[in-house]
């Protein structure tokens, strides 16, 4: 699976409309339109995957630098960000005790 990320977009934008726009240019998996929680209106970005690397790339090279619904729209591969790892615990005594108490000789 390719992720694509689509950033210039207007704050008005359906998922339908840019799923039209692109599906021109290659087969869609999912889209998703990133929106603001208080208004619902478009962040100005959205990730589509699409399965094909070629998909990809023929996405890319058609629709980066066009105008959509009046904006000029950023289309790229998404870069992946890795997981970061959690913090180390802090070391205390009680860390280092045995769970089971030792014998008395």
């Amino acid at each position: 699976m390719n992720k694509l990320f689509v950033g210039g977009l207007a704050d008005n934008i359906q998922e339908m409309d840019l799923a039209i726009f692109v599906s021109l240019h290659g087969k869609i998996d999912t889209i998703k339109v990133v929106r603001d929680r208080a208004t619902g209106k478009c962040k100005g970005y959205a990730f589509i995957e699409v399965e094909s690397l070629d998909d990809a790339k023929n996405i890319i090279s058609m629709l980066n630098g066009e105008t959509f619904k009046g904006n000029v729209i950023t289309v790229k591969l998404s870069e992946e960000v890795a997981p970061k790892k959690p913090a180390p615990k802090p070391r205390t005594n009680e860390a280092f005790k045995s769970k089971r108490p030792r014998l008395q000789r």
